[in-house]
């Protein structure tokens, strides 16, 4: 899970940054460093990174502060952030998850115990990032399949068309050859229409199907509400 996953640590004490750093480039993370709020929230556009590691308690701009510039904006909303404070206080924590913060960790951390949770939060993206690919083809494949039903349907209506021009010729046929023709041609559109309501009827299924899956999947506000619950529990 390490490979290739990238870090910013923002910290105004240059000793946690340095050790933040060393630590996690050991286990493989990239890592990038910020000194305060601007110098963070100028990394997270350069840097892109798949987590931030969030000091609160900074001057000129707190931790807050970044949270709510980044959560307000659609580009960098998604990224996960792990807050570090000072304070120990229910409603400090409160505020920070409503703003939309992964995790919180409370000063002096156990380095160990916020690995573990940095791999948590990674895995919870990974898994929610995971469900927004799948609704997302489940939502293009319904809409394929009602677009087909669409052109099924007129489909129909085009057939019913020739076979309605087909009985008004087959009542005027003067010869065995054009008999022969007629009953070709109207064996033919039974043929069609055969393998017309098979499909759809195939159609039908697939959409049931998928209606099931829906109503027993977890949907991807339940499974938010589900890691931030645990994550506040934790």
């Amino acid at each position: 899970m390490n490979a290739n996953k990238k870090i910013l640590i923002v910290d105004d004490e240059s000793i946690n940054l340095d050790f933040f750093d060393v630590m996690l480039t050991k286990l493989g993370f990239t890592v990038e460093k910020a000194n305060d709020g601007k110098e963070a929230l100028d990394k997270v556009k350069r840097f892109l990174p798949d987590l931030v590691l969030l000091d609160n308690i900074m001057p000129n701009m707190t931790g807050w502060e970044v949270t709510k510039i980044m959560k307000n904006d659609p580009k960098y909303r998604d990224i996960p952030i792990i807050m570090f404070s000072a304070l120990d206080d229910v409603k400090d924590k409160i505020e920070g998850f409503e703003l939309g913060v992964d995790d919180y960790i409370t000063k002096p951390y156990n380095f160990s115990e916020v690995l573990a949770r940095i791999r948590a939060v990674l895995r919870n993206r990974e898994l929610y990032a995971q469900i927004v690919v799948r609704e997302s083809r489940l939502s293009l494949a319904e809409e394929l399949s009602s677009d087909i039903k669409n052109n099924l349907l007129n489909f129909v209506k085009s057939i019913d068309e020739l076979d309605a021009a087909i009985n008004s010729l087959g009542q005027k046929k003067e010869d065995k050859e054009q008999e022969k023709l007629f009953e070709a041609v109207s064996e033919k559109s039974k043929k069609v229409r055969k393998h017309v309501a098979e499909l759809d009827a195939r159609i039908e299924q697939t959409i049931a199907e998928w209606d099931k899956l829906k109503k027993s999947e977890i949907v991807l506000s339940m499974l938010e509400n589900q890691i931030r619950n645990n994550l506040n529990e934790g």
